[in-house]
């Protein structure tokens, strides 16, 4: 006993010693500014940018996804899940403790005599504590622990897509909706310029040609309104799905051209780094896996055990309990590999590749940070700049179609020039609002390419949920009569 315990000691003592490569932080070539700068750039990264945008429609919306959505919802349950792995792993440092209990009756033939009859009785704990003398145990929980923090940042990516696919579709839809208005505006003058060429052409003022020419011109704005209402159909479908709702209407705030313009993001390309949950992703998986370089090298060396039994055992069950019947035992084992064939060293090996290609991964993933915040820059300027000159094409056509009307009421010129100018004013109109929703675009885009800490902010409205069945089905259903009968919702929630 003496003996195995100065082994248990020195055993214990040498647990300090782990195999395999400590983790460092790679070296990343990081420019010192963005090739595509701001000069009105403000330092608005960390905040909810979503209400730049002045529509509370909006705000209750991103509100409502973050509560509500499915992909959040999954990407908590994975947390949740590795972080029960890494209690599973870390459980291998402390001793594992078992019972075990039996009780049996055989019955022996003899050759001479009569048949014996023998009763069991077991009554016993057993102790197995695997000592982590090559650190197989500490580079397995940094790998779980590592991995743990990946899931985390995973979610982190999930809200962030979230609320910028929320925001995008939302200024998608209102930019539809501004369409469909035009078109319909559109549809409804050149009618009204149908009716009355019709009596003009009844009356023998103008030719049939004239008449067919306006009707055209009414037919290409009526085929564009069933393709509106068709896109905004399926963008609010696509919508509902991410508030985590079946396919329904969606509310209304303010009109696109009446959003407030969100301020440019500020922010360094090192502090990308630390922002962007894609990245942070990225080197979490590179520290899993130069973990497990650690673990695959620890099966070399031999796993060392040590066991005990203490307990009793009887062919009485009266006697199960006495001091007579106790049993101990103690013990320590020692087992390791001879020969495996190499497959601990090709195991190695895979370990090894595996964490080269998430290093080159981790790398790709930093330039492609820095390559979609470059281009939201450039975006966020250029889509500004183009709208500029749609505002003041829309101006000039407005003012064509105003001259073109009055040069044909004083008889110098066809109508197929006031067809003209309104086709192209029309087209331009269209194009126009589209320019509105490109700009309030890139905002979103920028600000998603940017990360930052508004992504805790969208985060803790998601913590705060209850995911339980019953809150979940209790939440689908205050949704459904805010949507089919709001005023009841209202009364009932009182003043």
């Amino acid at each position: 006993m003496r003996k195995l315990a100065v082994l248990i000691i020195a055993l214990i003592t040498v647990t300090g010693c782990t195999v395999g490569p400590d983790y460092v932080k790679p070296e990343i070539d990081i420019p010192d500014e963005w090739r595509y700068s701001i000069d009105d750039a403000s330092g608005t990264v960390n905040a909810r940018w979503w209400e730049q945008f002045d529509d509370p429609v909006l705000d209750a919306l991103i509100n409502e996804a973050l509560v509500n959505n499915k992909d959040v919802r999954i990407a908590a349950a994975r947390v949740e899940e590795f972080a029960a792995r890494v209690d599973i792993t870390r459980a291998g440092f402390y001793p594992q403790i078992g019972y075990d209990g039996s009780a049996g009756r055989n019955k022996t033939s003899l050759a001479a005599g009569s048949p014996r009859i023998n009763d069991s009785y077991l009554a016993a704990l057993n102790v197995g504590w695997e000592l982590d003398v090559w650190g197989r145990i500490r580079r397995a929980s940094e790998a779980a622990r590592a991995q743990l923090l990946a899931e985390e940042e995973v979610r982190r990516t999930v809200i962030l897509t979230l609320v910028s696919s929320v925001a995008s579709s939302y200024i998608n839809l209102r930019n539809l909706d501004y369409q469909l208005e035009i078109a319909r505006r559109t549809l409804k003058s050149r009618g009204e310029t149908v009716e009355l060429f019709q009596v003009k052409f009844e009356g023998g003022v103008i030719s049939e040609l004239e008449v067919a020419q306006v009707r055209s011109e009414y037919e290409q704005a009526a085929v564009r309104i069933p393709s509106l209402e068709r896109q905004i159909a399926l963008q609010e479908n696509a919508l509902s799905i991410l508030l985590g709702h079946n396919p329904g209407d969606i509310p209304r705030g303010k009109g696109i051209a009446e959003l407030g313009l969100p301020a440019v993001p500020a922010g360094m390309p090192s502090e990308l780094l630390a922002r962007r949950p894609d990245i942070q992703r990225a080197e979490q998986d590179l520290i899993a896996a130069n973990a497990q370089i650690g673990v695959a090298r620890s099966q070399y060396f031999p796993t060392i055990s040590l066991s005990g039994l203490f307990g009793y055992a009887s062919t009485e069950l009266s006697d199960l309990l006495q001091s007579s019947s106790e049993i101990w035992g103690v013990g320590a084992d020692a087992l390791g590999p001879v020969f495996s064939g190499g497959r601990i060293s090709s195991q190695v090996r895979a370990s090894e590749a595996v964490q080269r290609q998430l290093l080159v991964g981790y790398a790709q993933t930093v330039q492609t940070a820095f390559r979609e915040v470059d281009d939201a820059l450039i975006s966020s300027v250029k889509r500004r700049e183009e709208r500029a000159a749609q505002d003041r094409r829309v101006a000039a056509l407005r003012s064509y179609a105003k001259f073109a009307q009055i040069r044909y009421d004083e008889g110098q010129v066809s109508y197929i020039e006031v067809l003209d100018s309104e086709r192209r004013l029309f087209d331009a109109e269209l194009l126009h609002t589209q320019s509105i929703n490109d700009v309030y675009a890139s905002y979103v885009a920028l600000y998603k390419a940017m990360g930052g800490g508004w992504i805790q902010q969208a985060e803790a409205v998601a913590n705060e949920t209850d995911y339980t069945p019953d809150a979940v089905q209790q939440k689908s259903f205050n949704w459904f009569m805010k949507r089919t009968q709001p005023a009841a919702v209202e009364a009932a929630a009182g003043p």
